[in-house]
């Protein structure tokens, strides 16, 4: 591709590659990712906090909040691992895994979140930036990696895959992949999550109870409950699958819950975390989580899920 030629091939350390780069961003935020490439090329990583603050928009503070990275910051990834990240998007999680991995091969659809993501980590000597649909980028993957992360990916599918049963399909494909021991990590909202019943609007298509319904209007994106996520891994091969329960949500993390510590009575009580859109407040969610915990049905209502995919021949 021509074009491709005058893109910089490195910024900073990290290198770009636009072999599979359509030519234009399929998907953006508008005007505001232009400011997002003006602070990562000229603020320093420790002045964001006070960019967010001053800047007070759901963009800037989404894609710098050092919150992001909580996600993925407790896994068990070393130096010795290789990471692959499909949807790497503006860099809040790729930093993080390159901090910890020996290497992290990103993949992304946008040019402009691929330049800022390049920018904002332009010291890591380990990142490579693959600009471009995962369908297409795939088949010139060579490596195996130990983690595959689809931080707030998976529920777009559709649109990397363009099959029958694509998210079974995309599990399959990215399962190809993996390194013996190897994991792959999804981060996701729950359809059925207790702030969707309490007044927030559905976070990909901002309407009320969108998801809840099923997405009747909806069909290029689509979350799950539990229970449909488990059922697609199965489907898609021999998994071992272990649920984690990010709180308030997988994009701003404080807590992570997991089936062996659940949340004790009392303990969630920073439900206000609906930072993008104007929401309504049917119930007080705090007292609901209490009544949900003592009834043991948090994992079923739990706002996000992060979920550990690995082969069951893993020990």
């Amino acid at each position: 591709m021509e074009f491709a030629e005058t893109l910089p091939k490195q910024i900073g350390n990290v290198k770009l590659n636009y072999e599979f780069y359509p030519g234009e961003d399929i998907y953006s935020d508008g005007a505001i990712e232009d400011e997002i490439l003006e602070i990562t090329k000229n603020a320093a990583r420790i002045e964001y906090p006070k960019i967010i603050e001053e800047k007070n928009s759901w963009p800037v503070l989404y894609h710098l909040s050092a919150l992001r990275g909580n996600i993925v910051d407790w896994l068990p990834i070393t130096k010795d691992m290789k990471v692959l990240e499909i949807g790497s998007g503006c860099g809040p999680i790729t930093g993080v895994l390159a901090r910890k991995a020996k290497s992290v091969t990103c993949i992304d659809l946008s040019k402009m979140r691929s330049t800022i993501n390049a920018y904002r980590n332009r010291e890591c000597d380990n990142v490579k930036i693959m600009v471009g649909n995962f369908q297409d980028v795939e088949s010139s993957l060579t490596e195996k990696y130990d983690y595959i992360t689809l931080i707030g990916v998976f529920e777009y599918s559709q649109g990397y895959i363009g099959t029958a049963q694509p998210y079974v399909e995309m599990l399959r494909r990215i399962a190809r992949h993996l390194a013996p021991g190897g994991r792959i990590v999804i981060a996701i909202e729950n359809r059925l999550g207790l702030k969707y019943w309490a007044g927030c609007t559905e976070d990909h298509v901002g309407k009320y109870f969108e998801g809840l319904e099923n997405y009747p209007d909806t069909r290029s994106v689509r979350t799950f409950s539990r229970k449909e996520l488990s059922d697609i891994i199965d489907q898609a091969g021999e998994f071992k699958t272990t649920f984690y329960y990010p709180y308030p949500d997988y994009k701003f993390p404080m807590t992570i819950y997991s089936d062996k510590r659940l949340p004790k009575k009392g303990e969630l009580r920073d439900n206000f975390c609906n930072f993008d859109r104007n929401r309504i407040q049917l119930f007080n969610e705090g007292k609901v989580y209490d009544s949900l915990t003592d009834a043991g049905l948090f994992q079923e209502f739990s706002n996000s899920f992060l979920v550990i995919v690995e082969r069951k021949e893993n020990k």
